[in-house]
């Protein structure tokens, strides 16, 4: 549990400085620590919640979040995402889907270029609830928030200025870590709630974890380069769950 607790620590200092809640990265380290594969997305949304409502609160309060273009998103995602949570799932095809997905999401983050905060475009509300839905669902089957998908792909769209979209993935992870949440404790029952009465250690950890990066984010780090070495982690866990799963 010290290692976990280590590496929950420094996974969301490097996440939340991005504004991200590092629910993908959680599971790998869960599923590499010999954790079932069908707990992990249990804990690891929840693990999401702890570190990114403290800076949905800081970017709500700072009128950062477009609330009017926010709500198509989340309330298209926030049902697919308890659907996704519900839906039963191999161990081996669960691992694959997270690998490739965390693969394309890396790549996304690495090579997603800088841009200027007044180059943006509109979208149509059907359009993104369009987006919402769909990453939603995704994010509820393999028990992460969603924000690394969604953020990439609204950079790639112009959808907002960075700091927006930052506000936004925090606000769609918070939802749908709750949303997918619930969809895994309807499908496990009792036993989910009990089995993360172990892991309160890795809680404790990401909060601090958590409170350190969305300061350090702010005032220390350059975003562009966290983005991509957050990436570049990314590329690097999903290239072990590939093994693992092919090799396993």
């Amino acid at each position: 549990m010290t290692f976990l607790f280590v590496a929950f620590f420094l996974t969301a200092l490097l996440y939340a400085s991005v504004g991200f809640g590092g629910g993908s990265t959680y599971i790998a380290l869960l599923v590499f620590a010999g954790i079932s594969a069908p707990l992990a997305p249990v804990v690891a949304p929840l693990c999401n919640i702890v570190v990114v409502t403290g800076g949905t609160i800081r970017f709500a309060r700072a009128g950062m979040v477009p609330w009017r273009r926010v709500l198509p998103l989340v309330m298209a995602s926030a049902p697919l995402a308890y659907l996704g949570g519900l839906t039963p799932i191999k161990q081996a095809t669960f691992l694959a889907l997270l690998a490739v997905s965390l693969f394309v999401a890396g790549l996304l983050l690495v090579f997603q270029p800088t841009r200027v905060a007044t180059n943006v475009r509109q979208t149509t509300t059907i359009g993104d609830a369009a987006l919402g839905g769909a990453v939603g669902f995704l994010s509820g089957i393999v028990g992460i928030g969603g924000g690394i998908f969604l953020a990439p792909l609204q950079h790639l769209m112009r959808w907002a200025n960075p700091r927006q979209i930052a506000a936004t993935a925090s606000v769609f992870i918070l939802v749908n870590s709750l949303a997918g949440l619930a969809g895994q404790l309807t499908k496990r029952g009792i036993t989910g709630l009990v089995s993360l009465v172990d892991f309160w250690p890795l809680l404790l950890a990401v909060f601090i974890g958590g409170q350190v990066g969305s300061h350090a984010g702010i005032r220390l780090f350059s975003e562009p380069a966290v983005r991509r070495a957050t990436g570049i982690l990314i590329l690097y866990v999903s290239g072990q769950l590939l093994w693992k799963t092919f090799n396993g």
